[in-house]
């Protein structure tokens, strides 16, 4: 059985691969759609309908999935993650089922090789775009200074580029490429925009834009931008500083029961095994679970205050 479950998972896996070559090389081509000349105009048009959306929903999914990765800072394809996710779920559970042979195990195993993934991917998100959020103030100041010394806007990006450090000099570096490669500078903004969701990246692109189409004093922009920021970021501050005792006190009521529970299963496993063995028990456990969640999720609500 564990010969069986090795050979699938490298079969599985090596299929995948091929899945991702072959995705690779049809992506430069025209997808050509076969209709049979057979029936009737409505049913060919309702059938280039359907088509149509299929497409459409599986394009922007997966454009929200690049979207995902690159705000992630993650050089992947869409494709090549979606592998990625299946072959994480196909050997977490051969594993789980190697070593345990549990079939309930494997499968909550597997599950989670398959959630991992993303909630990494998330995770990276998050952080990589705080980590753009701290460092924009500091590039708004060097263009606004490399504009009052005369300089163009690509030259300061340019300079922007070369003292900044990442993520902040991978960012400035792709609309530099862009630029290279021949993309308007407010195309080139507006890519960098929906590749970066930061609203004060939205706001600082959107003042660019603006000023480009109608004139103005840029420079009088940027400084009143990076004053915005700042007194966003000194309330965002604020508001975790007040809000900090709440979510202690929340995380502290939700781990109470369970070192409790815990404390006395150690103390007396007899009367803490009757939660276990008898139905009514199994009800009071799982009755408690979704209590703590409900409970976590209010306390997790009040104490989130957007700016």
């Amino acid at each position: 059985m564990k010969v069986l479950v090795i050979t699938g998972s490298f079969i599985t896996i090596f299929l995948l691969l091929l899945f991702i070559s072959s995705a690779r090389s049809t992506q430069t081509e025209h997808p050509k759609a076969s209709f049979s000349i057979k029936g009737s105009l409505k049913n060919t048009n309702a059938a280039l309908k359907h088509l149509l959306v299929r497409r459409s929903k599986k394009s922007r999914k997966r454009e929200m999935l690049e979207s995902e990765l690159a705000a992630a800072g993650l050089m992947m394809k869409a494709e090549e993650f979606v592998a990625f996710r299946l072959m994480a779920f196909i050997i977490a559970g051969g594993i789980v089922h190697i070593l345990i042979n549990n079939f309930v195990l494997s499968l909550l195993s597997a599950i989670f090789g398959y959630i991992l993934p993303s909630i990494l991917v998330k995770r990276k998100k998050s952080r990589r775009i705080k980590a753009f959020n701290e460092a924009l103030p500091g590039m708004i100041t060097s263009i606004s200074g490399s504009l009052r010394a005369g300089f163009s806007l690509l030259q300061s990006l340019q300079m922007v580029e070369e003292e900044s450090y990442s993520p902040m000099k991978e960012e400035v570096q792709d609309v530099l490429k862009a630029l290279q490669y021949g993309t308007r500078l407010e195309d080139a903004l507006i890519d960098w925009k929906k590749r970066m969701p930061s609203p004060e990246l939205d706001m600082l692109v959107e003042s660019i834009l603006i000023q480009r189409e109608v004139g103005g004093n840029l420079v009088y922009l940027l400084d009143k931008i990076l004053e915005t920021i700042r007194e966003r970021t000194r309330l965002k501050n604020q508001i975790r500083t007040l809000t900090a005792q709440g979510k202690l006190s929340g995380l502290i009521i939700g781990l109470l029961p369970i070192g409790v529970g815990t404390l006395i299963y150690v103390i007396n496993p007899e009367y803490m095994g009757l939660l276990f063995t008898e139905s009514i028990g199994r009800m009071l456990l799982i009755g408690a679970a979704v209590s703590q969640v409900i409970g976590f999720i209010f306390i997790r609500k009040m104490t989130i205050i957007e700016v």
